[in-house]
């Protein structure tokens, strides 16, 4: 049994009504906990749909998919420290979202709902609009006008209208929230199926892992769907009692825009305001998170931490990457960035995997 719980007022609501807001305004949560196990995964399938019984979707008609999903783990050194990096760029359309926009989008399919819209700073964006053009489902793309003129390009040659909002990521927000009153908003943020994509993640890795769970994941965190998502997945492996143990989950915010660390070390449970600067690590640069507060209880929940780095110290693991041979977007820059900074806490023996959220294809200018 699926349905849709407020955070705020704990009403409940049919998975099969088109509702993404509680009446009281509330974040919607999903209850969902599949009865799984190993021989219920396909191996078939070489996508995340592979995981099809922990997917909250009625009828398989409705999926809408390019076999997303199945990503390398990569082991990579980062200073001296062996990490395991996730692939996720070679998704689709670039960038780890994919996964959400897979469900979301079949949802959507489902529901019989016919245009939506989103805000993004690109990538979510890109995902949504992707998808949409499969189904043939309309989609307006609200996004900050400093957007990277790459991923504006990508989101328009699928379809998809394209409306720039002066001023900063959370002005772009509120902005399509005005729209979302009337038209459904396949929101990466305020969508719970958007999570239950992300949350594949988390299985592939554990799987990838002959079905152990890494002591650490590390993860950039703006608006939190990639941290938030493998808590979940992490979560429902752990109660399926396919993993032993729940990863410590540290996420890695700019140090020019994190709301959700400068709270987490003032021993707050809600973020606080801040004062948000410019940061080439433009995919996370929110300064208010819908969900801050889930993102917080996460990491608490799972013994993680925080990290935040400097712009220069994006800059230098941007360059590395590069050497490497691996072309990554700015903003997963910043987790190796974290990284490098907090090794000296990590145990020799420990597992630490990390992902390349997005392709660097998406920023059209050397930074």
């Amino acid at each position: 049994m699926t349905s849709l719980v407020c955070s705020t007022c704990h009403h409940s609501f049919s998975d099969d009504l088109p509702r993404w807001q509680c009446t009281c305004g509330g974040l919607l949560d999903m209850v969902f906990q599949p009865d799984v196990t190993i021989n219920q995964i396909s191996s078939a399938n070489l996508s995340m749909w592979r995981y099809r019984a922990v997917i909250p979707l009625r009828h398989d008609k409705n999926i809408v998919s390019f076999n997303e999903g199945k990503t390398p783990l990569l082991d990579i050194d980062i200073d001296g420290l062996p990490v395991k990096v996730k692939l996720d760029h070679l998704c689709p359309s670039g960038s780890f979202k994919d996964r959400g926009a897979s469900v979301l989008v079949s949802k959507v399919k489902e529901l019989g709902i016919q245009h939506v819209v989103e805000d993004s700073s690109g990538n979510a964006g890109a995902a949504i609009a992707t998808y949409c053009a499969a189904a043939h489902i309309g989609c307006d793309i609200y996004v900050p006008a400093s957007t990277s003129a790459g991923k504006l390009t990508q989101i328009e040659a699928m379809g998809a209208r394209v409306v720039k909002i002066p001023g900063s990521r959370d002005d772009t927000a509120r902005a399509v929230l005005q729209q979302a009153q009337h038209i459904y908003y396949a929101s990466h943020v305020w969508n719970p199926y958007f999570l239950h994509g992300i949350k594949t993640i988390a299985y592939e890795i554990c799987e990838q892992l002959d079905w152990s769970a890494p002591d650490f994941f590390f993860t950039p965190v703006g608006n939190g769907s990639l941290l938030l998502g493998a808590f979940i997945g992490f979560g429902e492996l752990l109660n399926a009692g396919m993993i032993a143990k729940m990863p410590r989950l540290c996420a890695v915010q700019s140090a020019h825009c994190a709301p959700c660390a400068e709270a987490f070390f003032l021993n707050q449970k809600t973020i606080v305001p801040i004062d948000p600067q410019p940061t080439l690590a433009e995919g996370i640069a929110v300064a208010e998170p819908i969900r801050g507060a889930q993102i917080i209880n996460a990491v608490r929940q799972s013994n993680g931490d925080f990290i935040t780095v400097l712009d220069n110290e994006v800059k230098l693991w941007l360059d590395k990457f590069y050497k490497k041979g691996l072309y990554i977007e700015p903003t997963s820059a910043v987790v190796f960035a974290g990284l490098s900074k907090y090794k000296r806490k990590l145990g020799k023996n420990d597992t630490v995997v990390t992902i390349i959220t997005g392709h660097g294809l998406k920023t059209n200018k050397k930074v």
